[in-house]
């Protein structure tokens, strides 16, 4: 379940970023390079914040 919450809020803030992009400023870009390189940093250390957030909201994995 946790990973369901998780590729539906990621996936929300990508299309997010697209879209602030192209209606509001470019600079919105780097909101999309600080989720890659969230996903990229998680990958390695095994640690994700949306993980921590979604799992004290009671998520359960």
């Amino acid at each position: 379940m946790l990973n369901t919450y998780f590729r539906v809020i990621v996936g929300f803030m990508v299309l997010l970023m697209v879209a602030l992009t192209y209606y509001v400023s470019i600079h919105w870009l780097w909101f999309g390079v600080f989720i890659g390189l969230n996903m990229i940093q998680s990958a390695f250390t095994k640690w994700c914040l949306l993980e921590t957030i979604l799992m004290k909201l009671g998520i359960k994995k």
